[in-house]
């Protein structure tokens, strides 16, 4: 199913007053509001859906109002761009502060992110408040609204740290909850409570709204993140049972081509054609849009590693651009097609296009499966990791000694599953977030900034709140309630 604008909830969830209050309060702009609008379970379901919408976005180039929320459409800046895989072509403007590591506390695209995802909280909120009036899908519709705020805080926590917590609808006027950041460990604990009430309450009915598996997948991952591999491991083992339909996809292409795949557990669906359900990103990456700049063009270090590693991936991940030929695009989510490499026109305008942003898929919960055998060793001898990570090389074309042997002499160490995890889903915005889990981005990333013209430190892990926020957030005694992070 894909999402489409619900007009009554945009007025109620997305405006918001630009000078006076904060995107975690918004003011209403009508006589229209949450305490006369939800009156029966449709009402209900159709906030349900708007959380999607969040996620999903604005389309930029199709409404220039810079006010609106762009959400997952920008999330490849904060990630990727933040990482050793992609880069902007010019190096020039507010983009290119994300491949510099020069990131400014005024970078609009980290305010557009940050005041997106608390939206979405928003939004999540809004549900969970009005579910008496939910009928016989009040449980259904409570997990949907903990796995989406579960989502936006697990973004929220890993790039920006402590953040503040808003765990219901709050008064307009309660700046102390607004600015007070908490401690991550607190934001974790409420992350871990929704995802669990959203697999004890959830089916596997959807790939593009919540799902046991979308939870017990990102749950797993937060498990990762938190150093608790056994539970994350047994998350990741229930949804590799073959009861539960989920596999790899035999054709490498058909994962991002053939939506609603057996590979894909949880995506965010785009309409072609539909203003305010089409996507930008993918034409920003080819440079389609008319700015005479282009982004997330791939790195020299990426082509090396996905030229060595990648196998029948490489094609399909990247390829070199006709017009300049030493740049180089990312093929995924290609909405004009590749004749060359029969890849179809998802959308006849590139700017306005349909393809369905893969959030989580099988591929990344096989290799999650051998990072939590892994845990912190520095290699396994595990079978069942080895069988794991196999079946991502068997796929990309790899046979005999080209894959790891079973019989006890074969080892996978934390670098190779580091390199296979950037080749298996380069560019779909997991590389900066792997290396940060695993420790070694200090490491990596200094080094490739040292040898780019950047320069990476212990700061960069984390962005700047934004300071259009600390300036709205009152005062107490004499200092800002919302700090900033160390560096900014």
């Amino acid at each position: 199913m894909k999402q489409i604008k619900i007009l009554i909830l945009l007025v109620i969830a997305v405006f918001v007053s630009s000078c006076e209050d904060t995107f975690l309060t918004p003011d209403l702009t009508t006589g229209i509001s949450s305490e006369t609008f939800f009156t029966t379970e449709a009402e209900v379901e159709s906030a349900v859906v708007n959380m999607y919408d969040g996620i999903q976005g604005f389309n930029a180039s199709k409404d220039t109002d810079s006010g609106l929320n762009h959400a997952i459409q920008v999330e490849f800046y904060v990630t990727e761009m933040r990482s050793d895989n992609t880069r902007t072509k010019s190096q020039e403007g507010e983009a290119a502060q994300f491949e510099f590591y020069t990131i400014a506390s005024t970078n609009g695209i980290v305010a557009d992110y940050y005041r997106s995802y608390y939206n979405v909280i928003y939004r999540a909120n809004l549900v969970l408040a009005n579910l008496e009036t939910a009928g016989s899908k009040s449980a259904q519709f409570e997990a949907e609204a903990k796995f989406v705020r579960a989502y936006a805080y697990f973004n929220l926590v890993r790039l920006f740290g402590d953040v503040p917590l808003i765990d219901k609808v709050i008064a307009p006027l309660d700046k102390t909850t607004s600015f007070t950041r908490v401690a991550s460990s607190i934001t974790y604990d409420l992350i871990v409570s929704d995802l669990q009430t959203a697999i004890s309450n959830l089916d596997d009915t959807y790939k593009d709204r919540a799902s046991k598996a979308g939870a017990e997948g990102l749950l797993a991952k937060v498990f990762l993140t938190l150093g608790r591999y056994g539970e994350a491991q047994v998350l990741l083992e229930s949804i590799m049972n073959p009861s539960r339909g989920f596999g790899l996809e035999s054709n490498f292409k058909d994962i991002f081509y053939n939506e609603g795949n057996k590979e894909t557990i949880f995506a965010i669906g785009f309409l072609p054609g539909v203003n305010d359900d089409s996507q930008n990103f993918s034409a920003e990456w080819l440079n389609s849009v008319g700015r005479g700049s282009g982004v997330n063009y791939v790195t020299e270090d990426a082509r090396t590693v996905l030229d060595a590693l990648g196998g029948n991936r490489t094609a399909l991940s990247y390829r070199q651009d006709v017009e300049q030929p030493t740049q180089y695009q990312v093929v995924k989510y290609l909405p004009n097609g590749d004749v060359d490499l029969e890849i179809p026109v998802t959308s006849p305008d590139p700017t306005s296009a349909g393809n369905d942003w893969i959030v989580l898929r099988y591929a990344d919960v096989l290799l999650m499966h051998v990072e939590a055998i892994l845990a912190n060793s520095a290699s396994t001898t595990s079978t069942t990791a080895i069988t794991s990570f196999n079946q991502i090389r068997s796929r990309a074309g790899f046979t005999g000694s080209d894959l790891i042997a079973t019989d006890g002499t074969g080892s996978i160490s934390k670098q190779e599953l580091l390199d296979e995890r950037r080749v298996e889903l380069a560019f779909e915005n997991h590389r900066f977030f792997d290396l940060v889990r695993m420790g070694a981005a200090q490491t990596v990333l200094s080094d490739f900034a040292s040898a780019t013209g950047g320069s990476f430190s212990s700061n960069d892990l984390l962005l700047p709140i934004p300071q259009i926020e600390i300036g709205l957030s009152p005062e107490v005694n004499g200092e800002s309630l919302l700090k900033q992070n160390p560096g900014y």
